[in-house]
């Protein structure tokens, strides 16, 4: 691990009518870079928890959350990251930009036609069955 610190992350795979939804950062380092919304595990938080509570604040939508797809470890310049990764449905609620730049849904032609940070390029090589999916 370096010393490096260790930030625990979720991240919400949503995907409708054959498109997945991804965001792009307004802001920091990683500014103008994609990647699948969702956020920090507060202390005392289950990951599903903090997956709805940040995808609320975010995107002020109600999210359900599925099964989780794949967690990834990405050691970053200052950080190593573990991401866990759930499949989502929309439960209520239009996705909302509240904090984002831009946002997309992607089908698969359009999946590299973004930047997608690279703890994110991960879970799309790690789970290639569920990106094929995706409409072309």
């Amino acid at each position: 691990m370096n010393g490096h610190k260790h930030i625990e992350v979720v991240a919400a795979i949503i995907i409708r009518d054959g498109k997945v939804f991804a965001t792009q950062r307004g802001y920091g380092e990683w500014k103008d870079w994609w990647e699948f919304p969702g956020g920090k595990i507060e202390s005392g938080e289950k990951a599903e928890e903090a997956l709805k509570r940040e995808i609320w604040e975010e995107l002020a939508t109600e999210i359900e959350v599925g099964e989780l797809l794949t967690t990834v470890e990405y050691d970053y310049p200052k950080f190593h990251l573990t991401m866990h990764c759930y499949l989502c449905s929309v439960v209520r609620g239009d996705l909302s930009l509240l904090e984002h730049e831009d946002a997309r849904w992607l089908t698969k032609e359009d999946l590299n036609s973004v930047r997608w940070l690279p703890a994110d390029v991960e879970v799309i090589k790690k789970n290639k069955v569920t990106f094929s999916c995706l409409s072309k």
